[in-house]
């Protein structure tokens, strides 16, 4: 058996495991801290008992390691988690073309190590393991599907108090970097191999609010090699979130981001140069007193060059929610997204956003054949639990091109169709289905299916591969 196909065996037995428990005995209810399934390292456990619980044969075993005292003063204590993942993924007409049809398993382990010294000091330690059986569609085993036993995350953090109610971290190492909704900024946990940062930053908590200054540079995915940072790729910025509005209960988050690629094969619409990007914005969120009314909005607008020309582009995105009914929790929700194009290629601006580094699969529909560059979009949905453990979701997209002139990107930023190709601005409607069941508090199951219309500008781009997509996807994932 090949190293890879062991590792797809012993995590689908690690999956199962839990899984035969639950079908046997529910773990119940505890006052254990939550899991966190895109940024492990923010799971506090430093005052977890695990003497305290009582989950069945299974849990409790795992929970002896959220909290190992290291010395008899408890000063040094360490926490180790991780997660199993198994999805299958099937499409047809992939990226429209009649002939792209083809199903795969992803397959992802991660285990990490959270050692804390004293109040002040700590190290985190996450690796990872990502697998993809054969995938016959363009681009085949991609970085976003395989990366071998790599480190994930490798920071060391000091911590010490800020005023009377503040504390700073000093963090250097690899690390994830998470802001706000992730419309700009996220690890990516949904791909197979998610996304990291070396670099250093500091965490400032004052006064209800949190700033994060950093400087980075990206930590590209090398599939079957160590990966290591992109001198030519620096992410660095300021993130600010806190509560804006006490009376009225308005959150905010306020943000400069730069990205400095000295690339000189980038390329917007016909510009091609180094690319030098500064981004400031803004986002005000919450629920609008105690009605069931809740609201999401965010802005934020792009300046500085690539190569000679210069930088002046933007986006907004909002969504009104309404949640009601104490059986079934029912939201409904409207959204509209726009992220600017390019009007005319080559004429000294570029009009392009970037995207920067997104979980656009959350928010432009879940076949990531739409990503936020010259894009309009409006959505319209509904989620409901018709059981306890049982989440269904739907939404329905329908997409423009902000400008006719300009290309139909994807959610990696990559070009799905040229601007020149077609005149029409239409690009599709995408209906997305989604159901997740809580097993237990370990293991949870996701199924999905999304279907996409392809649009006039699809079908007068590429008359003999304009088919309509459809992808299908069931998720077992398992976490301690």
């Amino acid at each position: 058996m090949t190293p890879r196909l062991s590792a797809l065996a012993a995590l689908t037995l690690t999956a199962a495991a839990p899984l035969a428990l639950a079908q046997g005995q529910e773990a119940p209810a505890s006052e254990r801290p939550g899991f966190n399934l895109s940024n492990r390292h923010v799971e506090d456990w430093s005052s977890f008992d695990p003497a305290a619980e009582d989950a069945g044969w299974l849990y409790d075993t795992l929970d002896d390691l959220k909290h190992i005292d290291l010395t008899d003063d408890a000063n040094v204590w360490l926490s180790i988690g991780g997660s199993a993942r198994l999805r299958y993924e099937h499409f047809e007409n992939f990226g429209f073309g009649p002939a792209n049809d083809d199903g795969f398993l992803l397959t992802r382990v991660r285990l990490h190590g959270d050692l804390h010294i004293g109040e002040n000091f700590r190290v985190f330690v996450e690796g990872k393991s990502a697998f993809s059986t054969d995938r016959n569609l363009p681009g085949m085993q991609r970085t976003l599907d395989n990366d071998e036993l790599a480190l994930q995350q490798a920071f060391a953090d000091f911590t010490f108090d800020w005023g009377d109610d503040g504390t700073v971290t000093l963090r250097a190492g690899r690390q994830q970097l998470l802001f706000g909704k992730q419309r700009l900024v996220s690890p990516l946990v949904w791909s197979n191999t998610m996304r990291a940062w070396d670099g250093v930053s500091a965490i400032v908590n004052t006064g209800g609010w949190t700033y994060h200054a950093f400087w980075t540079q990206f930590a590209p995915v090398r599939k079957y090699d160590s990966n290591r940072s992109d001198r030519h790729t620096q992410f660095f910025g300021l993130y600010a979130s806190g509560l804006f509005c006490e009376d009225c209960g308005m959150k905010a988050d306020f943000y400069f981001l730069g990205l400095d690629q000295d690339d000189p094969t980038n390329t917007y619409n016909g510009t091609t140069g180094a690319e030098r990007r500064y981004t400031v914005g803004a986002r005000l969120f919450g629920k609008i007193n105690d009605t069931g009314w809740d609201y999401d909005v965010e802005a934020a607008y792009q300046f500085g060059d690539v190569g000679s020309a210069d930088i002046n582009a933007w986006m907004f995105a909002g969504e009104l929610g309404y949640a009601y009914g104490d059986d079934w929790k029912t939201r409904v929700f409207v959204g509209f997204d726009y992220a600017s194009g390019d009007d005319t290629p080559g004429d000294g601006d570029v009009e392009t956003f970037n995207q920067l580094f997104p979980l656009g699969h959350a928010y432009l529909g879940y076949i990531d054949v739409v990503g936020r560059q010259n894009i309009m979009d409006f959505s319209v949905g509904v989620s409901a639990k018709p059981m306890d453990k049982l989440t269904v979701r739907a939404a329905l997209h329908v997409f423009w091109r902000a400008s006719d002139n300009d290309a139909l990107y994807n959610a990696g930023g990559g070009v799905v169709r040229g601007g020149g190709l077609a005149g029409s601005s239409y690009v599709g409607t995408e209906l997305d289905l989604t159901a997740k069941y809580k097993i237990d508090g370990h293991t949870t199951l996701l199924v999905g299916y999304s279907h996409f219309f392809a649009g006039d500008f699809v079908e007068d781009a590429t008359p003999a591969a304009d088919d309509d997509v459809d992808y299908f996807y069931a998720q077992l994932q398992w976490l301690f």
